[in-house]
C-alpha cells in the first residue's frame, strides 16, 4: 500500500514538473490568510498572496488561470504552486488569444513586467504581410481586451521589435519622447 501511495505521488508530481510554466486553468476552493488556495482538478494548488496580482481580489468558486512556478514533493503529498506574477502569464495568454503567436508567424521577443500596474511586450513578425503590433491588438482592440480582462485592468503595451538598440529603445519607452540612444 505504501509503494502504491508512492508511486501515485511521484506520478502526481511529474504531470505537474512537466507542466512548470505552463498555464493552467482552476477554481478557487478557500481563502486562507492571503493565499488562495485553488482545485486543479484531481490537485488542490497554492496562489501565495506574493503570487498574486496587486489590488486583484479573486473569490471562492471563480475560475482563475495562473502558471505552475514551483512543484515539490512533502512528505506523501505534492505541493503545486501558482503564479500570476510572473511573465510567463503573459507570454501564454498572448498565445492562447492570438493564432499567429501559437502559429509562429509572430514571436514574443521580450516580455517585461510590473503586475498590476502595465506589461510591454516586443513582437515581431516572420511574415512581412503581417502587422505584428496589429494582429495582437486585434479588430478595436478586441484580442488585447481579452488578456487586459484577464490581468485585472493591466495595460498592456505591444512594441515592435527590432535588433537595432536606436529603434527598439524608443518604441519600448514610449509615450516618452526619446532625445538620444548611446
Amino acid at each position: 500500500l505504501e509503494d502504491l501511495l508512492e508511486e501515485i505521488v511521484g506520478d502526481i508530481y511529474d504531470e505537474y514538473d512537466e507542466q512548470r510554466d505552463q498555464m493552467v486553468t482552476g477554481v478557487i476552493q478557500r481563502y486562507d490568510g492571503g493565499a488562495a488556495t485553488v482545485s486543479l482538478g484531481n490537485i488542490e494548488a497554492i496562489l501565495p498572496r506574493g503570487e498574486q496580482i496587486p489590488g486583484e481580489t479573486l473569490h471562492a468558486n471563480e475560475r482563475v488561470r495562473a502558471v505552475i512556478c514551483d512543484v515539490r514533493k512533502v512528505g506523501s503529498r505534492v505541493k503545486v504552486i501558482l503564479s500570476r506574477t510572473r511573465h510567463q502569464l503573459v507570454s501564454r495568454l498572448f498565445e492562447q488569444e492570438i493564432p499567429e503567436i501559437a502559429d509562429g508567424v509572430i514571436q514574443v521577443r521580450a516580455i517585461a513586467r510590473e503586475p498590476g500596474y502595465r506589461t510591454k511586450i516586443a513582437v515581431s513578425s516572420s511574415d512581412q504581410r503581417v502587422d505584428s503590433v496589429g494582429a495582437c491588438v486585434g479588430v478595436r482592440g478586441n484580442r488585447i481586451k481579452n488578456i487586459v480582462d484577464e490581468l485585472a485592468g493591466e495595460r498592456i503595451d505591444i512594441v515592435r521589435y527590432s535588433d537595432d538598440m536606436q529603434v527598439l529603445i524608443p518604441n519600448a519607452l514610449q509615450p516618452a519622447e526619446v532625445e538620444e540612444v548611446i
